[in-house]
Formats: C-alpha cells, sequence, structure tokens
C-alpha cells in the first residue's frame, strides 16, 4: 500500500447551521482527523484563507490535500473534485547533472523522465570552486537562482511530457543531492563545508513548501530533501541505501558511487559505516581532456587486440564518437596496461605503443578514434595527463575502500554484495576496473550495478512513509570517517599509484609485468 509524500482525501462535511457554528476550518479538520489516524492536520497561516475559502466554495464536499511534514499532517489545499493526477516529483540534484522523475502518488506510476545540465556550472564545474564563488557579493543568491532555474525548467519539462495542463499542477518534491547542492538549493552559507572540521549548516532540514524557495510547482507542494551524515556524505548516499536495501541486509556489504566525489559505506542491518573522499572527477569526465559524461557519442567500452593493436568500441547510442567517459577510460587504460603500452606506473612506453602514440609538447598522446571517424571530425585522444589523473583517482578509490573496511576489522572476501551506483555502476566493467587496482580482485558475480540509486531513493520516498523514517534514522545511524585528516587513507593512497599495486598479492588475477 502507498503512503505518498502527498495525499488527496475525499470529503464530505455536515453543512453548517444555527445549530453548528463550527468554523469551516474546524469543520474539515474534524472531518478529516479519523482519515488521519485520529490526529488534527496542521494548516500553514499562508494557506489558512485558500483552504477556508475553497471549502466554503465546493459546498464543504471535494478533496483535501494533505501533506506529510515529517510525520505530522498539513492540509495545504481543498478542490472540489479529486485530481485525476496527483503529481510528485523526484529529483536527483547533481553536481553537473539533474535527473527527474514524474510519478502518480495515488498509483507510483512513472508518467515521464527528463535530465538537464546543472546551471549552476557557469560559476564552477566543481563543487570547490562553487563554494569560494558563494563568498563573493551576491556570489550565493546567483548559485541559488540558477538552481532553483534549473529545477524549474526540469518540472516544466516533466510536467509537458506528461500532458499535465500546468507545472503548478505538480504537487510535491522529493530531493537527493549532496551537502553542498542541498546548502545552495536551500540558500544556506556552505563555506564550512570545505574548511576543518567540516561541519554543514544543517545535515537534515525540515521539509517546507515550494512557494518558500520560489519553484514553480505547486506554491503548496511540500518539498522533502534527504537528510546527509556530513559535508561530504549527503542525501545521494542515503538514498542509495533506500535503493539497495543495504541496512535491511544480513550479511556485511558495500555501496559505492562515483560522481563528484567517491561515496562508500559498508555494513548491514546492524551497523553502518562510511567514508567519501574525492576520486570521482576523472571517472565522471571532469578530468581528462577528452572526457564526457556518460551519453551518446561517449566511449563506454574499448578492447585492443593484443596480436594486431587493433582497438575496438562501443559508443552509448551506437553513433560517431565525442569523447570517453569514464567508464570508457578505464577499459581503455586496462588494454593499455594489458597490452604494455604503459607500465605499471601508468606512463606510456614508446616502444611497444606504435604508430597510435604522438608525440607532442605535453607529452605522449595516444589515438584512440581518427578525427575521420569521430562525430566533430577531432580525434579522440589519451594524454599522458589524462593517464595521470586517472592514476590518482583509482588509487583514491583503492585508499577510501581498503581504509573504510579497515576501520572495522572487514576484508573484502568478506563482503556478500557489492553495490555500484550511478552511471559509473551502470557502464563500468568490474573486470577493467580491477586489472588497474581501482576495485578489489573479487569474483564478478560480487560486484551488482544499481543505476541511479539517487534517483531511486527519492522515488521511494515520494511513495513510502517507511522510506522517510528510514532516511531519518539512517542519518543518525551511520558512523561517518572524515578522510581529510586520516593519515592511514594518505598511506594507502600512496601505495596505489601503481597497475594494479604496489603489493602485487592484493591482484593474484592481474597479470603482472616487472620491468620494462
Amino acid at each position: 500500500m502507498l503512503t505518498p509524500l502527498v495525499r488527496a482525501i475525499a470529503v464530505a462535511a455536515p453543512l453548517p447551521s444555527l445549530g453548528d457554528n463550527t468554523g469551516d476550518l474546524d469543520r474539515l479538520k474534524k472531518v478529516l482527523a479519523p482519515q488521519l489516524g485520529g490526529g488534527m492536520p496542521v494548516v500553514p497561516y499562508q494557506r489558512l484563507s485558500k483552504v477556508a475559502v475553497r471549502f466554503r466554495a465546493a459546498g464543504f464536499a471535494g478533496a483535501a490535500i494533505i501533506n506529510d511534514m515529517a510525520g505530522t499532517p498539513v492540509l495545504v489545499d481543498f478542490l472540489s473534485q479529486p485530481p485525476k493526477v496527483l503529481a510528485g516529483m523526484a529529483l536527483d540534484l547533481g553536481t553537473t547533472h539533474l535527473e527527474a522523475t514524474l510519478l502518480d502518488l495515488s498509483t507510483g506510476a512513472v508518467l515521464a523522465r527528463a535530465d538537464l545540465e546543472n546551471g549552476q556550472i557557469r560559476f564552477g564545474a566543481d563543487i570547490l570552486t562553487r563554494i569560494h564563488h558563494a563568498a563573493k557579493d551576491e556570489g550565493l543568491a546567483e548559485l541559488h537562482a540558477a538552481i532553483i532555474d534549473s529545477v524549474n525548467q526540469l518540472a516544466t519539462e516533466l510536467a509537458g511530457r506528461a500532458g499535465l495542463a500546468a507545472v503548478s499542477e505538480i504537487r510535491a518534491l522529493s530531493v537527493s543531492g549532496n551537502t553542498s547542492m542541498v546548502h545552495f538549493f536551500l540558500k544556506l552559507n556552505p563555506c564550512h563545508l570545505c574548511r576543518e572540521p567540516y561541519i554543514p549548516m544543517v545535515n537534515a532540514p525540515d521539509p517546507c513548501l515550494a512557494g518558500e524557495l520560489g519553484l514553480a510547482i505547486h506554491p503548496a507542494a511540500v518539498v522533502w530533501l534527504l537528510p546527509s551524515v556530513g559535508s561530504y556524505f549527503g542525501g545521494d548516499l542515503i538514498s542509495g541505501v533506500l535503493a539497495s536495501g543495504l541496512d535491511q541486509q544480513p550479511e556485511t556489504c558495500m555501496l559505492i558511487d562515483v560522481g563528484t566525489n567517491a561515496e562508500v559505506i559498508v555494513g548491514n542491518r546492524e551497523w553502518l559505516i562510511a567514508c567519501a573522499g574525492a576520486a570521482g572527477p576523472a571517472l565522471e569526465g571532469g578530468v581528462a581532456r577528452m572526457g564526457m559524461r556518460a551519453g551518446p557519442g561517449a566511449i563506454e567500452h574499448v578492447r585492443i587486440d593484443p596480436t594486431t593493436g587493433e582497438i575496438g568500441y562501443e559508443t552509448i547510442g551506437k553513433g560517431k564518437p565525442k569523447g570517453l567517459c569514464g567508464s570508457g577510460l578505464i577499459d581503455l587504460v586496462a588494454e593499455l596496461y594489458l597490452t604494455r603500452q604503459i607500465d605499471i606506473r601508468g606512463k606510456f612506453r614508446p616502444q611497444a605503443a606504435g604508430e597510435r602514440l604522438i608525440a607532442g609538447s605535453e607529452g605522449y598522446r595516444f589515438v584512440v578514434v581518427e578525427g575521420k571517424d569521430a562525430a566533430d571530425g577531432q580525434p579522440v585522444v589519451l594524454g599522458q595527463v589524462d593517464l595521470d589523473a586517472l592514476m590518482r583517482s583509482k588509487a583514491a578509490m583503492y585508499a577510501i575502500l581498503t581504509t573504510l573496511t579497515n576501520q572495522v576489522g572487514v576484508a573484502f572476501e568478506d563482503l556478500h554484495r557489492i553495490y555500484v551506483a550511478g552511471a559509473f555502476g551502470r557502464h563500468i566493467s568490474p573486470r577493467q576496473a580491477i586489472v588497474l587496482g581501482m576495485l578489489p580482485d573479487l569474483p564478478l558475480v560480487v560486484y551488482e550495478p544499481v543505476g541511479n540509486s539517487s534517483l531511486a531513493g527519492a522515488q521511494r520516498v515520494l511513495l513510502e512513509r517507511q522510506a522517510r523514517e528510514r532516511s531519518l534514522a539512517l542519518a543518525g545511524k551511520i558512523t561517518y570517517i572524515e578522510l581529510n585528516v586520516n593519515q592511514e587513507f594518505m598511506l594507502r593512497f600512496s601505495g596505489s599509484r601503481f597497475i594494479p599495486h604496489t603489493d602485487h598479492a592484493l591482484f593474484p588475477s592481474v597479470p603482472f609485468f616487472d620491468g620494462e
């Protein structure tokens, strides 16, 4: 049974009379109470007049719109007829892209899907640059306005695709994002997020109404934000736990979500421990010159024939290639290592790379796709600078995983399942990531992609009271480790900056090429 964030409850109240002088809103509340478990709903001041006028105009019968505001029923509107569709929007509030679905809260059906580039990018591609921008005069206001405008564009597109008469017919919004993005969304000062001891202004913001934020959806729509745990551990990872069911598993499992940061959580239904670190930008196309988001034209898989050196690749959408997304970059570098065209340090070996390797003013460049075969006529290349960035990212990733598991005395072999979230999980080849030493050397059946778990969790919050309650409980249950001041992490990072690792015994299934 669905227990959505917003409900339309049918009402037929006794008409007022000289013998019954109950006030209009009091009358409505009294009739609603039995359907709300006996509790009286609350009416926000800004909705008092609207609800009372509409209740009387409808002849004291129709449909009451009730928001679930952190367990408290809030009466925000009254309609003469129940709405044909009670629409709610689930939002993945990403640093680079926003992705959303529109759901029918009465049935759980998906009405529309859409995505959009985050309009804040013009103020900085990364979170740190945006936090610095927020410190300028009007900087925070600009960042807030940009993200609200992006959400409004996305909501308008969803409403159109779903055939709604207006975007204002959207009655609820659940938001899943990292801690910094939530601060920008709520117009909260993010400056302390990047300064020791890294404390947010709020981890678990209370629900609010859309009109308070300037959103284009119904002004009385409830806006529910998933809670965060720390500066680098946001509601998007709480969503991932909800979507994967990690917190309900009897066995110890791990969830990995790679985006702007690499966020990792380990545990089961008894305990959960988590950390986050900057391992993501090179993996999502933010560092490599030819890097791009996992979208049409991105090379997602690469193979190199060990005998002929011929390169085969697959692009998302099957069109001509434009660049490399994270999974394509991982595949390519793993294949370069297996064919001995790069060494264990991630450096090109000119004597083995052949004619695809070109020397330039910025070092060697490896031509993956010639210009004549590319979408825009420009060759797709991998430079030594890109390789170095990937080596840092892969080292950070493995160091994060080993530091976290070591904190609780869990070996990788003890993990029942490793859930891999986001575009990283959807497209990555775990085997190639193991070759690089990015993921632990485990049987491939251990790895399970879970797609956009941030959006999936936001959808569950829209539809299930239990998911909302779980999200709040999780924020208090998870132990968070701050890696910025963790010396063990730095030591493990140094040891991980080789392919697959300084200690090859950790990767017995990966060929080891000693020497040049």
